[in-house]
């Protein structure tokens, strides 16, 4: 779609455009029905969500704040006031099950007529599918609640990352004999949870192997603020014990190993941090085996 939009863009000698809500309206709604648990868990935060959109070629993207004002435009206002006054669109790109306005009241027959009376084109793309599923977040959602990375990869063209500040934790990985890079991850309800193993990719010119906690860490915290934990493998030496606070990093999580889990105390913590640390590295070495070449038959 993204793809389509840009062709498109070029051809007329204009900018590429994504109109994006934050949050997102299902938030906004389960907020306002005192329902916070029906809202919709989040995929991938806006920093992600901003990088993979100028990784596609996006020019520049609107995000417009979804609250009270917003979710009461008519679909007739919404056209006027966002895409005629406010973006001066003249080429408007949507999905086949694109809803919008007050009560998902306009559609794409009333936005295309619309578009015929004030000057603007408008296109709907028909679904994506991938080995006959049509590909939308509610897979996505599906197949990352189940833990099944690999599913998320193929449906997604790419593996799933979460990307962010390495930021200054308890430091307790070091009392534990594993060193942890702490990312925040911006929403209180990701989609995936758990033990992974992962690669990341910041901290030198190669991606580092590594293993990665996504959670609420319920031995150490059990807070509700939900972190991205990291251990790399091969520390960078040129970057020292401290040189990793402050940096830019992406962190790919490829394979999911377990759940999130309470522990009796720090020392079966840093037992099973171990047997998760062996097992992603089982992981890697199982990757490499496949993707050698293999001999040839004399």
């Amino acid at each position: 779609m993204l793809a389509l939009l840009r062709n498109e863009a070029q051809h007329r000698g204009l900018a590429t455009t994504v109109l994006t809500f934050e949050p997102h309206p299902r938030d906004y709604f389960a907020q306002l029905a005192g329902k916070p648990e029906v809202a919709p868990s989040r995929i991938a935060t806006l920093r992600d969500k901003l990088q993979e959109l100028e990784r596609c070629g996006v020019d520049q993207v609107v995000i417009l704040p979804f609250d009270r004002a917003l979710a009461s435009l008519s679909p007739d206002n919404f056209i006027d006031q966002v895409l005629v006054n406010g973006l001066r669109a003249q080429y408007v790109l949507v999905g086949d099950d694109f809803r919008f306005g007050a009560k998902r009241a306009g559609d794409y027959a009333l936005l295309d007529a619309a578009g015929n009376d004030r000057g603007f084109d408008v296109a709907r793309m028909m679904s994506y599918e991938v080995r006959s599923v049509r590909v939308s977040s509610s897979v996505v959602r599906e197949a990352m609640s189940s833990g099944d990375m690999a599913r998320v990869a193929h449906l997604l063209g790419r593996p799933y990352t979460v990307s962010g500040h390495v930021v200054h934790g308890q430091k307790l990985g070091r009392s534990l004999d594993c060193r942890t890079l702490n990312v925040r991850f911006g929403h209180e309800k990701p989609a995936t949870t758990g033990i992974f193993v992962a690669r990341t990719h910041g901290l030198s010119a190669h991606p580092i192997e590594g293993v990665a906690s996504l959670g609420v860490r319920p031995t150490v915290e059990d807070a509700g603020r939900v972190l991205l934990e990291v251990h790399c493998f091969d520390w960078p030496a040129n970057l020292g014990s401290e040189g990793g606070y402050g940096k830019i990093v992406r962190v790919e999580l490829l394979h999911k190993l377990r759940d999130e889990a309470r522990y009796d105390g720090l020392e079966a913590l840093q037992e099973a941090i171990h047997q998760d640390i062996a097992d992603a590295k089982s992981f890697f070495q199982a990757l490499r085996r496949q993707a050698a070449p293999t001999e040839p038959l004399c």
